[in-house]
């Protein structure tokens, strides 16, 4: 058997890739319904099906397809669209820097393809898995057991809404019903102080910087939301200290 084949097979066994994949399951019903919602909106917002589904399999964030596809609809110029999506997709950049302690020391083309398939809830449950930051070798199966869930619920929901998003009306709220669900999920993670604080900062600062261009808003949420998160961190040991 190739040595590829082989470590393909240890990583599909290892115990941690299927309890990646099982906690990611609780949260796929989520994740599906936003791909279903986005596929739905880049049809109706006048996107070629062929462009969709092109852009699903290879943007795959869904704020950015909702963002930059009536952008592209409407004939904006490139530039707007890229910086649009860029400023977007900036989160995925404080992601990739906490995951580093974790996989730095892998081949570059190995993390690059990792990269690829890193999502926000992936990201928050892999932290909450492992919040030592430092490696370990369970650490790989566990990422690719909810990777991969999440992003098979992702793609598939989002052709289906691409499929049928000519077909299913508006008055059914589909658009509402995603974001309930993404709302549920995120409540679900919200266990204690830590996470309930950047929460909150995170929507306030949101609805603070709201007017901002480029749906920026959303860059100041995250950035507000990661450093409470990191002060507080870093407070704790000292709290443990002294007490």
């Amino acid at each position: 058997m190739p040595p590829s084949q082989q470590r393909l097979r240890t990583l599909v066994r290892h115990p941690e890739f299927a309890r990646g994949a099982r906690e990611m399951v609780g949260v796929a019903l989520g994740i599906g319904a936003w791909g279903l919602v986005t596929g739905m909106a880049m049809v109706k917002s006048g996107l070629e099906p062929w462009i969709a589904v092109l852009m699903s399999l290879t943007v795959f964030a869904g704020t950015a397809q909702l963002a930059v596809a009536p952008l592209m609809a409407s004939g904006a110029p490139i530039w707007v669209v890229w910086a649009t999506a860029l400023c977007l997709n900036l989160r995925f950049v404080i992601f990739s820097s906490q995951w580093r302690p974790y996989f730095a020391q892998m081949p570059l083309k190995r993390r690059a393809l990792m990269s690829y398939f890193t999502a926000d809830l992936n990201y928050v449950l892999f932290m909450r898995r492992f919040p030592e930051r430092r490696p370990a070798p369970e650490q790989l199966p566990y990422f690719w057991g909810g990777v991969l869930v999440n992003a098979g619920s992702w793609h598939v929901l989002s052709l289906v809404g691409i499929t049928l998003g000519h077909h299913i009306p508006p008055e059914w709220g589909l658009g509402f019903a995603g974001t309930v669900a993404l709302l549920a999920m995120t409540y679900s993670m919200l266990a204690d102080r830590a996470t309930w604080l950047p929460a909150l900062l995170a929507g306030a600062a949101a609805v603070a910087a709201y007017a901002l261009p480029l749906k920026l808003n959303m860059l100041v949420a995250i950035a507000a939301a990661v450093a409470v998160g990191t002060i507080i961190d870093h407070a704790k040991p000292r709290r443990e200290q002294a007490a």
